[in-house]
Order: C-alpha cells, then structure tokens, then sequence
C-alpha cells in the first residue's frame, strides 16, 4: 500500500502551532563549551576600562555598554547598563547550540541581541524543545530533533529552524497542540492520545519539506503504538534531561585508547581501525554509523571538535578558553559517539515505519474537521498574568 505522501500529511507549524525563532546571540563569548571560561571571560570584561569594555562586549545596533533591558524570566540578574557593571559572573546555564552540542551561556539579557524571553519563561521542569533542522539536498539527517534545555535553534548548515516548546506555559502546562486535534487522535485510534505521545511520534517518522516539516499521521492504532514507542527511544537519546547515560554493549562502548592531547588541533576519522583520531589521542570503537551521523549536512562529531579545537581570535573574550582539553569533555564525547551510533542503529525502524505508512489522517481530514487551521491564539504565546519579571531600571512587568 503506498505511503502517505508530503501533500497529504499535516505540517508540524500546525499540528504543534506556536513556534519560536532561533535566538541571535550578537557575540560569541557569553557562551562556550566550558563554564569556567565564561567566568573568566567575565572577569576580564569587568575589569576592563571604558572603551577597552566596549570593544570587548562587541556592541551591536540592539547591545551596546549603555543599553537597558529586562532579565532573563526565570534569572535573577541586574540590570543596570553593562557600563557600570561590577558584580560576579551571572551562574552560567546549559543550552543547546545546534544539534547534539551541550554548551554553557552567561544568562544575561544585556549581552544577547534577541534572546528570546518567552522561551526562558516556559524552560524548565517538563519541558521538552523541538527544532526543526530543515530540508538540505541530499541530507538523510533527522528532520527535527528534540531537547530537555533551552535550545538556540541554530541549525550546522547556517539554516535556522523554528523553535516548539510542547507546552505552552511554565511546568508542563498547556500543550503546544491545535486545539482539538489530541481529541481527533483519541477518538481515531481507539485510545487517549497525549501531548508527549504526539510528539514522539513525530521524533519517529517527521519528513522534511520544501514546505516546511510534514508529519504523516497514520488510523491505525498498531502503528500509532510502533511510532510513539520508537519515537520514546529517540526522545531519550536525544533529550537526556534526567541525567541518564546511555550505554553500548560490552565491547562496542568507546574508550579512550591513547591519551588526548593538552591543545588539540586536528581532528579526523580511521576507518579501518574505527578510530577518532584527535591529534595523537585515539578514541576507539566509533562506528563508521557514529562519525558519519549528519544533521542538515554536517558531521555531528566533526563540528562538536572543531568548536572545541578552536582558538578564538587574539585579544578577544573568545580567545580565553581552557589551557589544556578538560576531562569533562572527553566524558561528553564518548558519550556523544555513543549516543549517534544508537541513533544510527534506529534509523533502519524509522524509515521501516515511514515507508509503511498507509494513508491515514490527512491535513484534508483534520481541515474538514475542524481543527485545522490552528486559531491565531494557539500560534501566540500564552500570557502569563501572574508571573513577575524586572524590567529595566529595577521597574517590574506583568505579562
């Protein structure tokens, strides 16, 4: 039986109607792969004179030394303008910087051009992020991806992807579904249909498309359960918010086999010897699956090495960076070639899945339904009238 085809299945943007744009930074320095370095780097900032401050904050059209902002919801930071500041570094936090690369960001509204507070007011407890890494030719990486921390939706191939959050409001409340349609889904299949199961199921079989995200939504209850419980194995992989390592079998897990060095500078790949070779040091086993693992185009190993190969340029905040390759890091990356090479081993069941799919619940049907398209309120964020927030000057705003 054919499967369903892009022009049938509904569009993630309205199966899952509010989104959010990808956050733009303006600078590089308040976020890094290391904690400590951002401490640093905040440390000299403070220390610096005027006009040495200004050229290393990077002043920008939306941030300058002089600029007045509200905090980050959920941070209790100051704030006063950046010229007069001289008080420790704000508790850097975890985000994620494009696919797969947990990194750490100075949670300061005064030195992120457009941060994207609505998604700070809904981070937390419950949460879980989906990002859409959109459609590059001749890519076979995942069309979305999830995450447990604040993702800045930066897509490798510069090509930034809207931003869903499944829940609309603070601690897992209000899902980020079109009205109706979790009801649609509960009477078609046979079972109630939750927000979380929708969204692992489109983890499962979720296409990209010249249109933008497509998710086919199949009638049958049996493979409903097939996707939702695939989708759930992805979803562990890929948002580990509860702390959780995943494991290789006994003799497939990456170990490190010769040291890596202090300042490492060049990274590559031994086939033969399913080594990653980072200068003199060796990491072995990596499946050729691991290394090879892409999103929109570019190798997930390969650029988190380079981020952290990097030098920064001289006399800037970036170039204060760790002095030797942390042990931290090299924890992260055996456990970043573990975790691709078993979303390497799923990808066989997703595209068993996608290419059995019979024509299900199409956008036509939801339309005819009624729950499709979204109310323009479902594709705003909530309002939430009871959470205070200081705005600039120590002035307070309710939302």
């Amino acid at each position: 039986m054919p499967g369903v085809t892009h022009d049938q299945a509904a569009l993630l943007a309205d199966l899952m109607p509010w989104s959010v744009a990808p956050l733009r930074p303006g600078r590089g320095w308040p976020m890094g792969p290391d904690a400590a370095s951002l401490r640093a780097r905040w440390a000299a900032f403070v220390r610096a004179g005027t006009d040495e401050r200004e050229r290393l904050l990077s002043p920008s059209r939306s941030r300058t030394l002089h600029t007045a902002v509200a905090q980050l919801p959920g941070h209790q930071g100051t704030t006063v303008p950046l010229a007069a500041e001289s008080g420790p570094c704000p508790d850097p936090v975890r985000v994620l910087h494009g696919p797969f690369d947990e990194q750490w960001l100075i949670p300061d509204h005064r030195l992120i051009d457009t941060a994207r507070p609505e998604l700070w007011r809904v981070a937390g407890e419950g949460q879980v992020f989906l990002v859409e890494q959109g459609q590059v030719t001749g890519s076979a990486g995942p069309a979305v991806l999830a995450s447990a921390v604040l993702p800045d939706g930066r897509s490798p191939a510069g090509r930034p992807g809207r931003i869903r959050p499944l829940f609309r409001r603070p601690g897992g409340l209000e899902p980020n579904v079109a009205p109706g349609l979790l009801a649609h889904l509960t009477k078609a299949l046979g079972h109630e249909v939750e927000a979380a199961d929708l969204l692992s199921w489109t983890l499962a079989v979720a296409q990209a498309s010249p249109a933008g995200c497509r998710v086919p939504l199949p009638a049958d209850a049996g493979t409903w359960a097939r996707g939702t419980e695939l989708g759930r194995r992805l979803l562990a992989l890929q948002a580990r918010g509860d702390g959780a390592r995943p494991k290789l079998p006994g003799g497939r897990r990456p170990y490190v086999r010769a040291p890596l060095p202090a300042r490492p500078v060049e990274v590559s790949y031994d086939a033969d010897e399913e080594a990653l070779c980072v200068d003199d040091g060796r990491i072995s086993p990596v499946p050729q699956e691991a290394w090879d693992f892409e999103v929109s185009g570019v190798r997930v190993l390969e650029l988190w090495c380079e981020r952290r190969t990097a030098t920064g340029e001289a006399g800037s905040l970036e170039a204060i960076r760790p002095a030797q390759w942390p042990q931290a890091w090299t924890s992260e990356l055996l456990e970043l070639i573990t975790v691709l090479a078993l979303l390497a081993e799923l990808r066989p069941l997703q595209e068993e899945l996608t290419g059995d799919l019979a024509p299900g619940i199409t956008a036509d049907e939801l339309r005819r339904a009624g729950v499709l398209p979204a109310p323009d309120a479902a594709r705003r964020p909530a309002s939430v009238l009871d959470h205070h927030e200081e705005g600039p000057g120590g002035q307070f705003a309710l939302l």
